[in-house]
């Protein structure tokens, strides 16, 4: 009871923020019950006058509240599905930037967490360059023998864990109460929504999590051309820091810098579109918040990715899923692309093919018609996931985080280039996917895996019909003289039947109670 009422004064406040900064304003009350409508009309008294745009509403509402609804926003910015298409865009501006917490505090977390003094972890510790709600990062150097090496250190915020569980909380608080209050929720699955933030969350606020995705794309990606990641000081690095390469890149916004370095923009944006779609496809392991800050160009001309906190991951039908439609795209063939859907079960099998490749060429024939500047792969994808909604083709949350990531993706590149080709750019890749996974040696492979299973499985044939002749034996023994309890079980049943008989003679009584009230009063 206590708790509720903690969480109700909680999410009052920030009700009274959303209010207040005009974010109310925002919600059509024709898609709310009357009741709520007057709530809507009542709340938007408070509100702030010349609040300025949607976008400025939505960000200082969120900002105002901290940096657990600032990453709730951010988050939500990849769930059209959820919030609509158009607010979805007007998160795509929030911006995760604060003021940086005191110099000697981050030290002293860098020696807690590392178990050592500054000066023996670090040759030298910097002042912060850059902040966010959740950490910041320094430039430190580091002794390796004689050779002194620059590294950037990023420092959780103190006590940031439990603002986060906190807030948390009350999410799940009021996703439970929507889906209680508010059946219609339940298609929304808000608590599910709730569950994924909660995820991305624990990811982020543990940074040898961050660090070991660093890592694993720095494997994964090793052989890749243009593309390279920050290696990982795992000495140097625990719960609340994180110790990484100092890349002394440009950014890609950078124009004069790129001309100065000799660094083709046009190059790099054919990078950008094919590391992504290199990412996705082949590894199923994805850098899932590829924006301008977390890119730079290194002085070879090559990609450098920083930040791992939000990383995408998509099994092998997805891949192929992605592989073929984009692939049939290119090539016109509509109704592959019909049936790769209802081949991955994402549209069920009693809607018409035919049907489905006519709404696919929809799509598919206006952008053959457009320059190549004109083209979007992310618009296209958009489209694609409208037209499957109204095949009944439920949400795949996993396929629209890709979907936008995508976006983010295109716009790099586009700033880099704004005549690229995204077809030209994206098809070797995807060829190349098609070719090494669903041809002549992706079969082979098939064969291969299919012939390992089924020998592990005869190799565990004995051990199986052992464990079945002993359970057999087992269910003899208790069956032999008749099917005996265990003296615990006859006691909760005794219990069970004691309290089934008192509810029967209590409702007996009411019953007679009633006859007899009923005949004096009659």
């Amino acid at each position: 009871m206590i708790a509720g009422a903690i969480h109700i004064l909680r999410l009052g406040r920030a009700g009274f923020v959303f209010a207040r900064e005009g974010v109310l304003g925002l919600v059509d009350p024709q898609a709310l019950p009357p009741p709520a409508r007057l709530g809507l009309r009542l709340a938007r008294f408070i509100e702030r006058r010349g609040t300025g745009t949607r976008s400025d509403r939505l960000t200082a509402a969120l900002t105002r509240l901290g940096p657990t609804y600032v990453k709730l926003g951010q988050f939500l910015s990849t769930r059209p599905d959820v919030v609509g298409a158009t607010i979805a865009r007007d998160l795509e501006s929030l911006q995760d930037k604060v003021p940086p917490f005191d110099q000697k505090l981050a030290e002293q977390i860098v020696v807690e967490t590392l178990g050592m003094p500054i000066a023996e972890a670090y040759a030298s510790f910097g002042p912060p360059i850059a902040a966010a709600s959740i950490a910041q990062v320094h430039k430190a150097t580091v002794r390796d023998g004689e050779v002194l090496r620059d590294v950037a250190v990023k420092i959780l915020r103190p006590h940031v864990a439990d603002r986060f569980r906190a807030d948390l909380s009350d999410y799940y608080f009021a996703a439970r109460l929507a889906e209680k209050l508010v059946p219609d929720s339940r298609r929304l699955k808000p608590i599910g929504i709730v569950d994924t933030l909660a995820r991305s969350m624990a990811i982020e606020l543990d940074l040898r999590l961050e660090a070991a995705a660093a890592s694993e794309m720095a494997e994964r990606t090793r052989d890749d051309p243009g593309f390279r990641v920050p290696s990982v000081d795992w000495n140097r690095t625990g719960r609340n820091v994180l110790t990484t390469e100092w890349i002394d890149g440009l950014k890609l916004g950078d124009r004069a810098g790129l001309d100065a370095a000799g660094i083709d923009p046009r190059a790099l944006g054919q990078i950008v579109i094919q590391s992504f779609l290199r990412h996705a496809l082949r590894d199923g392991f994805f850098h899932a918040d590829m924006h301008q800050g977390n890119l730079f160009a290194d002085r070879a001309g090559n990609l450098v990715a920083v930040d791992f906190g939000i990383m995408g991951r998509i099994g092998p039908k997805e891949r192929r899923f992605l592989a073929e439609i984009l692939l049939g795209f290119i090539t016109k063939h509509y109704r592959r692309v019909a049936e790769v859907h209802f081949e991955a079960g994402y549209v069920p099998a009693h809607h018409s093919v035919d049907e489905f490749a006519q709404a696919i060429r929809a799509i598919g024939e206006p952008i053959h018609s457009r320059t190549a500047d004109q083209i979007s792969m992310a618009k296209l994808l958009s489209l694609l996931f409208e037209v499957t909604a109204i095949f009944d083709m439920k949400t795949r949350t996993e396929l629209i985080l890709l979907q936008k990531t995508m976006v983010v993706v295109e716009g790099v590149a586009r700033s880099l280039d704004p005549r690229l080709d995204i077809w030209t750019s994206s098809e070797p890749v995807v060829r190349e996917w098609i070719t090494r996974n669903l041809g002549p040696v992706g079969r082979i492979e098939e064969v291969g895996a299919g012939a390992k299973l089924v020998g592990r499985i005869v190799g565990e044939a004995p051990a199986l019909l052992g464990r079945a002749a002993m359970l057999s034996e087992r269910i003899d023994d208790l069956t032999k003289d008749g099917f005996v309890l265990a003296p615990e079980s006859l006691k909760g049943i005794g219990e069970a039947e004691a309290r089934r008989n008192r509810s029967s003679t209590v409702a007996l009584w009411i019953i007679a109670a009633l006859l007899a009230a009923n005949l004096i009063w009659g």
